[in-house]
């Protein structure tokens, strides 16, 4: 699949008739530079941190819940994704936006197998504010220089071959 034609409007909606589930999601990676917003989150023990704690990093930001059905469907994909970009010096924060906090998440992780993924929270849903997030699952692919570069919204199996050649390339 030749993705330039697929993404040649930055951050634009799918197209309409556009596949809405299957496949592995790269269909929803919408390629366009922006600034990175300011937005802070918490990690488990209650530490606030930002992305500019990541400096110099690629990060793939995943906007969740564990309510959320898409969310949850992706979740294993993401977990061997970081797995596997991790000893690349790409982090991958789930920003989970559950009220319950990080034991809601942390069980969450334990019934589902989740081992490769920190627990991370964005309870009033900040990061999704400040992203312009119109819904869960979103993800923010952020270079090491420090900018939004791509973004998708939806399910994706973020452990496939041709997804993980776009982060690469995009980090």
């Amino acid at each position: 699949m030749v993705l330039g034609a697929v993404l040649a409007t930055p951050f634009a909606p799918r197209p309409a008739g556009a596949a809405g589930s299957g496949g592995n999601g790269a269909h929803r990676i919408r390629e366009g530079r922006r600034p990175l917003p300011d937005f802070t989150f918490l990690e488990a023990d209650g530490t606030s941190r930002s992305a500019k704690d990541f400096q110099g990093k690629a990060l793939l930001i995943n906007l969740w819940a564990t309510w959320c059905p898409p969310c949850v469907a992706e979740m294993p994909a993401l977990d061997r994704a970081a797995g596997i970009l991790a000893p690349e010096g790409f982090s991958v924060l789930p920003l989970s936006s559950d009220r319950g906090g990080a034991n809601q998440v942390r069980g969450f992780y334990e019934r589902t197998q989740v081992k490769n993924l920190p627990v991370v929270l964005d309870p009033r849903g900040a990061a999704a504010r400040a992203f312009g997030a119109r819904g869960l699952p979103t993800t923010i692919i952020v270079s090491k220089a420090g900018e939004e570069v791509a973004r998708a919204e939806g399910e994706a199996e973020w452990d496939d071959a041709q997804i993980l050649a776009i982060l690469r390339r995009l980090a």
